[in-house]
């Protein structure tokens, strides 16, 4: 099996982390029980994966974010810490140790995200269905996000994943276009937004999410929530890039959290329904907070 990681050619001056994104790592009785149940189904996380700081206190909180499809992506992402390569082919009883697990943990709001499978004839959403089919099944009062791929903007392959009915499909745009080409792998920013605009068009609830401080000016930052909200998007979230290792895309610049407030204020007024915005936000962070917020705005 040949896995490889990202290799970043160019040499940039290191930035010194700022304070606000010094962060306690210590883990908990149930953190260490939530890692128990996920390890001991051979499930795989994002957590762990992609390298997450907020794993520690999620996990403390008993709430995970389940990723599928096996750990193995078929991009190279040159901001991501998941491994690429050759994947294998899927685990058929994966939607089932998902379902499991959610009932052990006690789930109430259920993420599921996935490696990017171009390898695949429909790019797993017939395992996407399935595992939504499972989670519901075995948790009838849980709630249920998907963080889907871009799965080539085909229609026909997105309605398979958004017949099985979860309550918010995401996928996240990363970053703004001028530096797509150069952050993510084979992903294109309108080939994105399509994949947001057949999603949202459906009726479903659409999230996505990009990351600041790749070297995008603030008026980027501010075109890139215009073009989801045109789309349809309901749901944004925006985070500090935080490089995973020497080998990927270096940070440009610290956002301080004075910023990222002012970028949640600004998506507000755009129309968003909910956005979480500051350094350590990931785009499953306290997701459930974003559905409730979504409920309300129905509600009025």
């Amino acid at each position: 099996m040949n896995l490889k990681m990202p290799k970043v050619r160019e040499q940039y001056e290191h930035l010194r982390k700022p304070d606000w994104l010094k962060i306690s790592l210590r883990s908990t009785a149930d953190s260490a029980e939530v890692e128990q149940i996920v390890e001991g189904r051979c499930l795989h996380t994002i957590c762990s994966s992609g390298m997450c700081p907020n794993k520690a206190e999620c996990w403390s909180r008993r709430t995970a974010t389940f990723m599928i499809l096996g750990d193995i992506c078929t991009r190279n992402c040159r901001f991501c810490a998941t491994a690429t390569g050759r994947p294998l082919p899927p685990d058929e009883d994966e939607p089932d140790k998902v379902a499991e697990s959610v009932k052990l943990m006690g789930l109430k709001h259920v993420v599921v995200t996935s490696v990017t499978r171009d390898d695949l004839e429909d790019h797993g959403a017939a395992i996407w269905a399935r595992t939504v089919e499972a989670i519901r099944r075995d948790n009838p009062d849980a709630t249920i996000e998907l963080l889907i791929s871009d799965m080539d903007a085909r229609p026909e392959l997105i309605d398979v994943v958004l017949a099985s009915r979860p309550d918010i499909v995401g996928h996240n745009i990363e970053t703004v276009e001028r530096l797509t080409p150069e952050v993510r792998s084979r992903a294109k920013y309108r080939t994105s937004l399509r994949t947001l605009k057949h999603i949202a068009d459906s009726g479903a609830v659409a999230k996505s999410g990009l990351m600041v401080g790749l070297g995008e000016s603030e008026e980027e930052i501010l075109q890139t929530l215009r073009d989801l909200r045109e789309v349809g998007v309901s749901i944004v979230t925006l985070g500090q890039y935080l490089r995973p290792t020497k080998e990927h895309y270096p940070v440009k610049a610290y956002i301080t959290p004075e910023k990222f407030e002012e970028y949640r204020l600004r998506a507000l007024e755009m129309g968003f329904s909910y956005c979480a915005s500051a350094p350590l936000v990931r785009s499953s962070y306290l997701a459930d907070a974003a559905l409730e917020a979504v409920k309300k705005v129905c509600t009025k």
